[in-house]
Formats: structure tokens, sequence, C-alpha cells
């Protein structure tokens, strides 16, 4: 039996119920995604957190060596591995929509089963090993995470990927976030 989450007395924001920075998120997210995020409606409640996840997302996504479809790769497997059904459901739609991961590696990543595809598993595993070990790997499975095709870049990478979810995933288990409309479709629940 999985324990109860507490939930944080805060509540969901609006554009018109902030004001300063946070109206400023919120209104670019308004104007960027043409919605404002479940998640980032109960960021903004402390405003760095929201403002030190967008740029922690930005540049894994703009300035990092992974591919889209390794970006999701790595998210992935970090949602799965803490429970995040809101980042399960969006990075799924993300990974399908957008980064166009194959639909036979999404399945897997959504059921943490082996990946078809071996560098992609070498990352998915790697991935794992860092959250697991709290950064932590041994030698050796650094060694495999390089013979496979990625650098000590990319490791570096994981750990602000890491970073970026602990900061959404947490946020989302406190607050209960439900998935957006956008996500709902790909709703993901942990296995028992």
């Amino acid at each position: 039996m999985t324990p109860s989450i507490a939930r944080l007395d805060l509540p969901t924001q609006t554009v018109a119920s902030t004001s300063g920075k946070a109206r400023d998120m919120l209104e670019a997210s308004q104007r960027n995604l043409g919605f404002v995020p479940n998640m980032y409606a109960n960021m903004v409640n402390s405003p760095g957190v929201l403002q030190t996840y967008q740029l922690g997302y930005e540049l894994f996504r703009n300035e990092g060596s992974f591919q889209p479809v390794e970006q999701e790769v790595v998210f992935l497997t970090i949602s799965r591995l803490n429970g995040c059904t809101y980042c399960m459901a969006a990075h799924s739609m993300i990974g399908d929509k957008m980064s166009k991961v194959p639909a036979d590696v999404l399945a897997a990543l959504r059921d943490g089963k082996p990946l078809p595809d071996a560098r992609l598993q070498a990352l998915a595993t790697f991935s794992a090993i860092m959250v697991e070990s709290r950064g932590t790997p041994t030698p050796e499975q650094l060694a495999a995470f390089k013979a496979a095709g990625y650098t000590d870049r990319h490791a570096l990478e994981i750990i602000l990927a890491i970073a970026v979810k602990t900061l959404s995933n947490y946020t989302n288990h406190v607050f209960h976030t439900p998935a957006d409309a956008a996500f709902q479709s790909y709703a993901w629940k942990p296995q028992a």
C-alpha cells in the first residue's frame, strides 16, 4: 500500500491572481504555450521555483548535447522512477508529438521495460543509475555508458535533467497536480 502524500495548502495561481514576476511568467507561458500548465500555476507560488525550472529545462533542451529522442528518454526515466504522473503524461505527449520518440521506445519507457534500441537502453540505464545512486555511479557503470557512445558531458547533462525533474516531480507530488487537457490522453499510473 502506497503511503498518502501530503498536499501543500497553496492555491493554483492564474494570471489574474498574480502580480509582478509571477504574473510575467504565467503570461509568458500563456503566450508561448497557449495555456498555463497546471504545474506552472503551482510552481509560481514561489517564483524562484518556476524560474529555476524553466531556465534549467531550456538549457537542457537547447544547449545540451542530447538529441530530442534522447532528452525524452532521460526525462521519462527520471519521472518514472520518481513516480510523477504529471510529468510522465506530459513527456509522453511531448515524446510522441514533438520529439518523435518511436512508439515501441515510448511504450517501454512508460512501462519500465527494456528499450528496443541498445544505445537508448544504455542512456536509460545510466539515467536510472544516476537517480538511484544519488549521483554516485561506479567506474564500471560510467564506462558502460561511455561504451555506448556517450561522453562525460552527457553524464553531466543527466545531472541537470535530474535537477530539473526533481523540481517538477516533487512539486507535482506535493500539489497532486492533475494532468492538463493537452496531456490527459497520455495519463500514466505507477505500477503496483
